[in-house]
């Protein structure tokens, strides 16, 4: 885990990585956020050796051991699982808004035609399993602000394996990132994995963690 800060006594903004990173890879991110005026940490977890509920526990706990309110959570991919799995079955509990970026909340299509190759479910480790594998329809009964970023550059690995319905990011199909009960939501032209490097998200979370809402007139342009 890792603490970048602005100035005093400004909301902080938790990065959640997803299934096979670090949390180094949000870091163009972590610098626009905390650039715009936000306190912001990166929670990292073992997405390969723990389950969902192992990490989901581990992120409670970091985020209880911080001192600080309002926190918003930016979460990529299986990282915005995790955060559903922390809200719904641990009845965690935040004044701040969260941002989902890329999150196969419905299960993921890519991750299914990956585990049906011969070593398919080991690749996807404990986490994986768990989250991805799922065929759910969840629902966002929370107060809190949610926000759906979804990217519909359809290209990357998942895309290649697997007949991945479109629109897509390369990875995950826009319609596996639906969830009712969401504030707003909104698609842009990016990848799986460029959406953590453009300057057009980068906008896009900021102003939702503003407003509750994201920049549609920006996106029409």
């Amino acid at each position: 885990m890792s603490r970048e800060t602005a100035t005093e006594a400004n909301d902080t903004v938790v990065f959640i990585h997803g299934l096979w990173m670090t949390g180094l890879e949000m870091f163009f991110l972590r610098r626009m956020v905390r650039d715009a005026g936000y306190d912001t940490e990166q929670f990292s977890y073992r997405t390969m050796a723990g389950t969902l509920d192992e990490n989901a526990h581990s992120l409670k706990h970091f985020l209880e051991s911080l001192n600080a309110r309002p926190i918003h959570l930016v979460a990529h991919s299986l990282g915005g699982l995790l955060s559903l799995y922390l809200f719904n079955e641990l009845n965690y509990h935040t004044d701040g808004k969260l941002v989902f970026l890329g999150s196969p909340v419905r299960g993921s299509q890519a991750a299914r035609a990956l585990a049906d190759k011969r070593i398919g479910e080991m690749i996807l480790g404990r986490s994986g399993q768990q989250g991805l594998l799922q065929d759910s329809r969840p629902e966002w009964r929370h107060a809190n602000p949610l926000g759906i970023l979804a990217g519909t550059r359809g290209v990357g690995v998942g895309a290649a394996m697997s007949d991945l319905e479109k629109p897509n990011d390369g990875a995950v199909a826009v319609s596996e990132t639906h969830i009712p009960g969401a504030s707003d939501r909104i698609e842009l032209d990016v990848t799986h994995a460029s959406m953590l490097m453009s300057r057009a998200v980068g906008d896009q979370v900021i102003h939702f963690l503003r407003t509750s809402r994201f920049d549609h007139e920006a996106d029409a342009e």
